[in-house]
Order: C-alpha cells, then structure tokens, then sequence
C-alpha cells in the first residue's frame, strides 16, 4: 500500500501552512487511488456493512458521529450513579479506565484532582492546566486555559466523553485534551434517587437526584453534599453541589436546553506537601506550617447557559450557545512574615473574584456532495474573562492565619474571539476525511490598583493568536476493523495562575511567558472482532516549542517559563469484552515517554531568582507517569453485582532535575451490591492490602515536599432508594 501513495507523500513540509497543505494534498492523493484499493467490494456492500454497526452520537468532535469511524481517540464512559459503589467524590471514580487519561486523587479538596492527558496538564499544582473542560456543553475552563471540575455533577451525569490527540486542537487555546460531561435528559416516567455514603476517615456524602418530564419540558436536578476529616491531618472539607438541566422542544425543528449549576465549599483545610522522609515516617501528618498558618481555601461558584437548536430544513441547522457565571476564590497561604516584608510581596493570602461569559454560534450541515455523504460545521465563538486578584497579608499584629492589610490589588481581564471550520466527508466506500481548522486571538490585560512607594505600576497587556490546523483520514479495511492516521498543531498560552507570579520575583505579571506550540501525529485502529468485543490501539506523538514548565513553587505561590522543545510520544490500548451473560471485563494501558529536547537551567532550591543548575537534554517532564494500567472485571447478576479492579501508576518524577521521584505502585479495590426492591445496598474497599503510596505529587517545590500521600485501606458503605 505504501508504494501506492502519491509523490507529494514522499516529501516533508517545513512550516505550519505549508504542513497543512501538505496533508490536504496527500489526503486527495489518497482518495483518487480509494476506488482500486476497495475494488473487492462494491458500494452498496461495503456501506451495507458499515450502517450494520451500532450507532452512537459523539458530541466531543463537534460535527456528531459514530466513534468507530472518527478518525481520532475518543473513549465513551457511561455514569450510572444508581449503580456506582464507590464514593463517587470525583472523575477519579469513574474515568480510571480511560488510557492516555491520569486523574491522580490528592484526597486534598484544597487543590483538585490532578489531571492530565498523555502528559498534558501535568505541570498543574492546582486546578486543570491544558486542557479544555465542558459541563453540558457550557465551557469548565476559562478562557485563559485554566480550569476546574468541582462542580461536575455526577449524580445527574449520562456519560463522560474523553478526546485525546490532535483533533482536540478543534477545541482552540490550551488543548491538549478535551474531557465533557453531559447530564441526561429527563423524560417520562419520572424516576428520584435518594442516596447516603458514608466511609472511612469520617467520610459522608448525602445526594438527591431525579429526572423526568412534565408537559413538554425535560427536567434533570441533582443536589449533594459531601463533607470528611480527610485521609490527612488538617484537610477536613465540605462540598455543596447543585446541577439542573431543562430541555423543552417546539415542534420537530426547535430544541432549547438550560443548564445551571453551582458549588460551594468553605474553608477547605491544605495539608500542603511532604518532603519523600516525612511521607515515609507518617502519610497522615501535616507540616507544621500548614497548621500554623491555618492553610484553607473557600470556592463559591455559579453559572448558567442556554443552548438553541434550530433545524433550518432537512440538513442545515444553527446552535446557538451563551453561558456567564462567576467564581470568588479565597485562599490563604503558608508564607512566613519576613518574606512578606518586600514592598513588592503581595502577600499570604490570595482573593480573586472572577466573571465570565461567552457565546458560540454553529452552522451544521449533513447531506451529500459528489453522491458521498459529507458533514461540515462553521462556526464563531467568543468568550471574556474579567478577575479581580487582590492580595492580603495572612497574618494581623504578628497572629498567623488572618486577613491582614492589602498588598495587592489590579484588574485583570482576557478576550477571546475564534473562528473554526470543520468537515467529515465519507468520500469512498472504504474511507472518510475529517479535517478542521481554528483561528483563535486572546488579549490579556492587567491595570494595576495598588501602587506607591518601591511597588511601581505594573499594569500592561499582551495579545496572543494562532491557527490550528488537524486532518484525519480513516481507512475501513472491513467491517470489524478501521484504521486512521491524523495530524495536526496546538498551542497553549499561560493562564492568570501562570502569570502571576514572576519567576524573578518581581511584583506584576509574568507577561514575558510565551505561548508553548506543539505539533501533534497519530495512528490508530479500532478493531470489533465480534460482538461484544471492543479493542483500540494507538500510537501518539507530538512535540511542543517553547514549552511552559514551572520555574518554582514555594509557600503556596507557583511561578512559570519557558524552559525548551518537549517530546510527548506513546502508545495506548484499551479493551471491553463481554466474557458471558453476567462477566465482563475492561482494560486499558498506556505507556508515555516524555522528556525535554533541550537543555536549560532550574532552580535546585529556594530562594531562587536565577536558575543556575543545569537540566540535561533528554530529562524527563515532571508530573507524568511512564506508564499506566487499569483492569475491571464485573459481575452481574440480577440483584447481585461485584467487580474486582487492579490499576497501576509507573514512576513518576517530581522535579526538572529528576532527583526524585514517586514509586510505581499498584492498588486493588473490591465492591459488591445487592438490590432489595427500590433499596440497593452496596460496600466498595479500595487499597484491599493496605499499600503505601503516593496518590499525586507537587511540581518542583521549592521546598522540597513534592508528595501528597494516598489513603491505606478505605471502605465506602453506600444505601440508596430509587421512587
């Protein structure tokens, strides 16, 4: 087949335009040769075969279809939590089972899950970093790129999309994964849910959660709230969530969803990190200083949207989506006095108030071009971002852990406007094309409120834009199997978080950081041998210019640079077999190498304004697994169910100059429920044998406490009634 392909394949392009024209060019080679290399079999037969397979709709790439022939990585976890044993406290519960996917629980409500995909968004010491989030298709990232999943509903969710390699570059700024919730939609009969977890370490979660329909509108509500001491000293938390959607429908043509949502949770308590000897003498403890100044963070957020399909004839319609919401975060920080003493210190404790709003406008066509079925969408999109950052001292007449006198105050704001065009065309029996393109600007700006003597103004602005190019071509070498090769660029401009902090320690932001550009290649199969029977494989790779990496983290405060190229490449596989009527198993594995291209120099401890340790070529990027294996296997049988499941996280290192590390470890959790009328019970223990272990780590802190240890052995009892 290789010596088929047209003369320009031969060829390698030398710049992003250039490369994308390139693409396009050997896909049209491609499809003048699709006729002979399918001339086994005829159209009809071949399309004959194809509708035979089951239809599912993807919303993760924006012009729907059936993953099996997208041209891309996308995994499809339904959520039932009716049928969940676990705690359910977070994506960690429930997307374990997604390869290229690493949701690392803290058990530290303060700073998040950590997240990332095939190596992106590792860097994060708090929050989601490079990658985009969606709740119901309203934006759970800002438009800087930084992001946050607390208030994922998964009570009411339906399913779970996840988006890995090129094609997420579709999503504009910061794409370096795409992960979407969606919630179901209510419809009669009605059904309510009542449940109550409770578990070790004075864990209580108490949910309410029903669907249906009344007249013509649709109706999803979901409310919980989950409080616990935590598995560590000093980390007690509460979360109050609350989700509602609303579907009504006009007609056959028209189709309006509301969406709202919101968290709370006061006063979550941070441990904050380890250093590797304190974790091994006690993982429950505390640092001392994390007490002292009563380290704590308070989120309160809410937001809505609105979506309006309108159908405009048989194969044209517009969707058009507008959400605003706003977000205040308080954060209080471990940062001794003397530190606070410079005139350009902003102090220990950290205010934002942040809205945000933002509307998308897509035109959807599905019809046929040349006799071959073709979708396109075009679409705009805009959104803002306005924050207010102030800063305080944490500390009043020398008494640590309190809101004292101002030493920060600006206004900060970020723009987005895009433009993006896309099209699945089905150009031959045994082939199809799916290519994109998005043009994305974002303006940063900052004025600066809080200026006087030996802290000048630092108000000022910066404007950052790019084009996204990404194509995939997708052979059906059967009816079973499809193979697909895709291509495209993304880049990632730093977020508020990562501009806040300069890596000299001066005060203003850190508008010097550049966005990292990156260029991204994958192959992959999908394979359904039988029914019943899912295999996917893939192999990635993609290399990043300019790529941002912590420069330090220390009292709580994390600053940014660009350090060197970076090279992510790897390969994923994943299972799904339904063994018998009542067995099945899952499985994934992932296996990632990433490292810097180039040199630089890091900071080897702190205080640090000028790095000066040398980090060699080669040196792995810290916060990423090398490897990563998952297995479920379940059993269901009638009011009966169990599973038993084994995952594993390879070693992991934790700073730019890999002296450290955390350990490969491998943990097994059990479950089982029985269902008792409209009563089910249900017990999970996760870490059966009670393994030490280190459930996430910290970036290059300047300190040294890289580690947030895991819980040991953990038992969640789950009761629940269904009406």
């Amino acid at each position: 087949m290789t010596s088929a392909l047209p003369p320009c394949c031969a060829e390698r392009p030398t710049t992003a335009s250039t490369a994308f024209a390139f693409a396009i060019a050997c896909l049209i080679g491609v499809s003048l040769l699709a006729p002979a290399l399918a001339k086994d079999e005829s159209d009809a037969d071949a399309e004959a075969r194809d509708e035979s397979l089951p239809r599912v709709v993807v919303s993760a790439i924006p012009v729907a279809g059936d993953p099996a022939r997208t041209p891309a990585s996308i995994s499809h976890v339904a959520v039932d939590a009716s049928r969940h044993a676990g705690p359910l406290d977070g994506l960690s519960d429930v997307l374990a089972g997604v390869p290229g996917l690493s949701v690392r629980n803290r058990h530290n409500h303060a700073q998040d899950e950590q997240i990332s995909i095939r190596g992106y968004g590792a860097r994060a010491t708090f929050g989601v970093r490079g990658l985009r989030l969606y709740t119901d298709g309203i934006p759970a990232a800002m438009p800087d790129g930084a992001g946050q999943v607390s208030h994922f509903s998964l009570d009411g969710a339906e399913r779970i999309e996840v988006l890995r390699g090129p094609f997420s570059a579709l999503y504009g700024n910061s794409s370096g994964g795409v992960i979407a919730l969606h919630s179901a939609r209510g419809v009669a009969p009605g059904r309510w849910n009542a449940a109550l977890r409770a578990g070790s370490d004075a864990f209580r979660r108490l949910s309410l959660d029903g669907r249906g329909a009344i007249g013509q509108v649709g109706y999803n509500l979901a409310l919980s709230r989950f409080d616990g001491d935590g598995f560590r000293d000093h980390s007690a938390a509460r979360r109050d969530t609350f989700n509602l959607r609303l579907d009504h429908d006009w007609g056959e043509t028209r189709q309006l969803t509301l969406i709202a949502n919101a968290v709370d949770m006061p006063d979550i308590q941070d441990p904050l990190g380890l250093t590797w000897e304190q974790a091994q003498a006690d993982p429950r403890q505390a640092v001392a200083n994390a007490t002292l100044f009563n380290t704590r963070k308070s989120v309160r957020q809410h937001q809505a949207g609105a979506i309006l399909r309108q159908d405009l004839g048989a194969e044209q319609g517009l969707r058009l989506l507008g959400y605003a919401g706003k977000r205040r975060v308080e954060q209080f920080l471990a940062i001794p006095q003397a530190a606070q003493n410079n005139p350009l210190h902003s102090g220990g404790v950290i205010d934002l108030d942040t809205g945000y709003h933002g509307v998308d406008l897509r035109w959807q066509f599905e019809g046929e071009v040349a006799g071959r079925p073709l979708a396109l969408a075009a679409g705009l999109s805009g959104d803002r971002q306005d924050q207010r950052r102030r800063g305080f001292e944490n500390h009043v007449d020398g008494v640590p852990g309190l809101r004292g006198a101002l030493r920060r105050d600006e206004r900060n704001r970020v723009s987005g406007f895009d433009q993006y065009l896309q099209a699945d065309w089905r150009f031959a029996p045994r082939w199809s094309l799916l290519a994109g393109l998005r043009h994305s600007a974002l303006r940063f700006s900052s004025r600066d409120a809080y200026v006087g003597p030996g802290n000048p103004d630092d108000s000022g602005r910066v404007r950052h834009a790019d084009s996204t190019p990404v194509a995939g071509l997708m052979w059906h070498a059967s009816q079973a199997l499809r193979l697909y090769a895709s291509h495209g660029h993304g880049f990632e401009t730093p977020t508020f978080a990562e501009l806040s902090y300069r890596a000299d320690g001066g005060a203003g932001l850190a508008f010097d950081l550049r966005p990292a550009r990156s260029r991204n290649s994958e192959l992959g199969a999908k394979w359904r041998p039988s029914r019943g029977v899912q295999i996917e494989a893939a192999l990635f790779h993609a290399d990043t210019d300019d790529e941002l990496a912590v420069a330090r983290n220390s009292g709580g405060r994390s600053s940014f640079r660009n350090v060197a190229r970076a090279r992510r490449a790897g390969v994923e596989l994943a299972a799904d077999w339904t063994l018998t009527e009542h067995w099945g198993l899952r499985a994934a594995w992932t296996r990632i190498a990433a490292h810097f291209r180039d040199g630089f120099l890091a900071c080897a401890g702190t205080p640090c304004l000028t790095p000066v340790t040398p980090v060699a070529t080669g040196s792995p990027i810290p916060g990423v697994p090398r490897s990563q294996l998952f297995a479920r296997l379940d059993w269901d049988d009638g009011p009966w169910q169990a599973a038993l499941d084994l995952s594993r996280s390879g070693v992991t290192v934790v700073n730019d100059l890999a002296t450290q590390t955390a350990p490969a470890h491998a943990l097994v959790g059990i479950e089982g429920a029985r269902q008792f009328g409209p009563l089910r019970l249900s017990l999970r223990i996760d870490n059966l044998f009670d393994r030490a272990y280190i459930g996430a780590v910290i970036v290059n802190d300047g300190n040294g406490r890289y580690y947030e240890p895991g819980p040991g052995r953990q038992w969640h009892l789950g009761a629940q009634w269904t009406l």
